[in-house]
C-alpha cells in the first residue's frame, strides 16, 4: 500500500479525475438545493411584502413610530397614555394614571407611573398595550393585573405598572 502511495502516477491522473468530477456534483448536487432555497426565500419575502402592505393600510402611523427614538419629543405618561387610549378607543372617564418622580439607578433614568384601565374588554386592553409600547420602544409594563367585573362577560379593569428608561 506504501508503494502505491508513493507512485506520482496515481497524483497525476487522480487530481485530474477529482478536479473533473466536481463540476458535475455542483451541476447535479448543489445547484438545484440552491435553486429551491432561493424559491422558498423568495415566496416568504412575497408574504412578508403582503403582510407589512396590510400593516401599513390598518396603521399608517407605523411609520412615524419607527423614528421616536430619533426625535427631539420629551417621553409624557400623560400624553402617551392619552394618545393611545384615544387610539383604541377608550374614553377618558375609563382611564387613571399616576406617574412617580424620575428615579436614577446604576446610571440609567427612568420614569414610573401606574395607569388603571376601568372597564375595557381584552381586546382592547391587549391594543392599547400594544400601542403604547410600539410607540414607546423604551417603554416597558412591568406589571399587569387584570380584575373581572361582575357587568359583563368580557369586562375587566386592568392596572399597568410601567417604567420608561432614558
Amino acid at each position: 500500500m506504501k508503494d502505491i502511495l508513493k507512485n506520482q502516477i496515481l497524483y497525476y491522473i487522480l487530481v485530474p479525475v477529482v478536479i473533473g468530477f466536481w463540476p458535475i456534483l455542483v451541476k447535479a448536487v448543489y445547484l438545484p438545493e440552491v435553486g429551491t432555497k432561493l424559491k422558498a426565500e423568495t415566496d416568504q419575502f412575497e408574504k412578508a411584502e403582503g403582510v407589512i402592505e396590510q400593516i401599513l393600510k390598518l396603521d399608517p402611523d407605523r411609520l412615524n413610530y419607527a423614528d421616536s427614538k430619533k426625535s427631539s419629543v420629551e417621553f409624557d405618561y400623560a400624553n402617551a397614555v392619552e394618545r393611545a387610549a384615544r387610539k383604541c378607543k377608550i374614553s377618558e372617564k375609563n382611564y387613571t394614571f399616576s406617574d412617580k418622580p424620575d428615579r436614577t439607578s446604576g446610571g440609567q433614568k427612568t420614569k414610573n407611573a401606574a395607569v388603571s384601565l376601568k372597564e375595557v374588554d381584552i381586546t382592547k386592553f391587549a391594543e392599547f398595550l400594544s400601542t403604547i409600547q410600539l410607540r414607546w420602544a423604551n417603554l416597558q409594563c412591568e406589571k399587569t393585573t387584570l380584575t373581572k367585573k361582575k357587568e359583563g362577560l368580557d369586562v375587566w379593569k386592568v392596572d399597568l405598572n410601567f417604567k420608561y428608561y432614558y
